[in-house]
């Protein structure tokens, strides 16, 4: 991958869309850790963290490192894309947390941020997705929106596919999938609320 395209049009445009940021093969060894057991996904933080069918629907599984030495390369490769975006943007990324996420025919994910300015160490959102031979007919599309709320563009859900964007700036949605769709939603993190913010363009 190319580390300088992709932190420059972070820091451009605030997002990035990377194809075969990995092989279908290796698409295929992520979805053999695919974990049996998972837990109806919420909203909010700790505390007022709540489930809402309303909102979403989607089903998640925190990574960790009992999950197999593919997830453990997935999380290599993250640590390799935050050493990236500190060097070359100043970031000031602390870490790094994801999930597996499952959404089932019919299961969406409403519009909303994943941080808010100052309220959030949530700085650069990623997803990754798990769905080989994924067709246009299947729905399932990341719906992005510019800060203004404006839609920006539509992102399949195909294997392989890398999205990266600024969790303040980009108000987003899941449409309702047709097929059981797979992917692992992450967010490099700053310590607490300190600084580190690229300031894209309106």
């Amino acid at each position: 991958m190319d580390y300088n395209a992709v932190m420059d049009a972070i820091y451009t445009q605030g997002w990035v869309i990377v194809d075969d940021f990995l092989s279908a093969a290796e698409v295929d060894l992520l979805r053999a850790c695919l974990p049996d057991e998972w837990q109806q996904a919420g909203i909010g933080r700790e505390g007022q963290h709540q489930g809402n069918p309303e909102i979403r629907r989607d089903q998640i599984h925190w990574l960790d490192g009992e999950l197999g030495a593919p997830v453990a390369a997935y999380l290599a490769r993250m640590e390799s894309l935050r050493i990236a975006a500190n060097r070359m943007l100043m970031l000031g990324l602390f870490d790094y947390e994801a999930h597996f996420a499952r959404y089932r025919p019919g299961d969406f994910y409403a519009t909303h941020r994943d941080a808010f300015a100052g309220r959030s160490n949530r700085r650069l959102t990623s997803v990754f997705y798990l769905n080989n031979g994924w067709q246009p007919d299947d729905g399932g599309v990341l719906r992005v929106y510019d800060d203004s709320e404006q839609h920006l563009m539509d992102v399949s859900p195909k294997g392989g596919r890398l999205v990266l964007f600024l969790s303040e700036e980009f108000p987003h949605e899941v449409l309702a999938a047709r097929q059981e769709r797979y992917s692992i939603a992450g967010w490099f993190r700053v310590n607490g609320t300190a600084p580190g913010r690229v300031d894209p363009p309106r």
